[in-house]
């Protein structure tokens, strides 16, 4: 693959992803969000499957039992991310959804420091306050008028930002393939014990939504993780993660277009500004590198 066309698969990925957020919006007219998650978990694991048994024959032999820890690890925090976001999506907007959950940029480098004691670099604080404004201005000037869904997108954002520090955490086992596959199965498994405890689980909401679960599952799921795991053998991980932050930029179009979802002048200068955040994260670094060796 040349670095074009990785470049072009990460943004077909980040195209999914954006779109994604339509589909699981609609599910929510069918099933609950723990249903949704089960059967999204469970899919994705089995389409899975195959490639992560390829991966396990070529891949070395594991030391010790962190593959198993970090992977439940990463297991638990999707689950607990992906709850959070698709139990905010039953009242949030796509477009204000696509963008609180984008979030989880601007709270990594945070979230990696009390991991692992790395210190976030200098341009994480303009970030953070252009990402707080860009918030604000997202509802409006105001907090009060975003809906309790939207404070559990934005929570959620933080436990996105938890599981891509877990998963940075899982690289060295070289094994991407077997640890998303088996995340998703423990994510399965958690949202449908959670299911049936809470929700009504019905053959009827599952088959009205089971396009919703198909998209996400397979495309969103399953598909984009492949490709990223291809790409970012033939892509900078710095230029790959400015690709995939215009994910909320396919969510705000695609509510646009399929939802008929508006955002007033406001509302478009906070995305802006969310989104100048996440760039700025991607960017600054480097540029900063850039700027002292010249």
């Amino acid at each position: 693959m040349s670095r074009l066309h990785a470049d072009l698969a990460l943004l077909f990925a980040a195209a999914i992803w954006g779109c994604g957020f339509v589909f699981q919006k609609s599910a929510m007219d069918h099933v609950g969000p723990l249903t949704f998650i089960a059967a999204r978990g469970f899919v994705a694991a089995l389409a899975l499957a195959p490639l992560a048994l390829r991966e396990l024959r070529t891949a070395p032999p594991l030391a010790g039992r962190g593959f198993v820890a970090i992977t439940v690890w990463g297991g638990i925090a999707f689950f607990i991310a992906a709850w959070l976001q698709q139990a905010g999506l039953q009242t949030a907007t796509v477009t204000n959804a696509g963008f609180l959950t984008a979030l989880y940029v601007v709270m990594t480098p945070f979230i990696a420091w009390g991991w692992s004691g790395r210190v976030p670099n200098a341009v994480v604080w303009p970030a953070v306050a252009l990402s707080a404004i860009g918030t604000w201005l997202l509802g409006g000037g105001t907090l009060s008028s975003f809906s309790a869904g939207d404070a559990l997108v934005a929570i959620s954002a933080v436990f996105w930002a938890g599981h891509v520090v877990i998963t940075g955490g899982a690289a060295p086992f070289r094994r991407p393939i077997g640890f998303t596959a088996i995340q998703f199965a423990i994510v399965g498994l958690l949202a449908a014990a959670g299911a049936l405890l809470l929700e009504p689980v019905t053959w009827q909401g599952l088959s009205g939504a089971a396009i919703d679960i198909a998209y996400v599952a397979l495309l969103s799921s399953a598909l984009t993780f492949t490709l990223l795991t291809v790409a970012l053998q033939h892509t900078p991980p710095s230029e790959a993660a400015v690709i995939v932050s215009l994910e909320v930029v396919f969510a705000a179009l695609a509510a646009y277009v399929v939802l008929g979802e508006r955002l007033g002048g406001l509302g478009w200068t906070g995305a802006s500004l969310i989104l100048l955040a996440i760039l700025l994260i991607q960017l600054g670094p480097a540029l900063g590198t850039r700027w002292q060796q010249s």
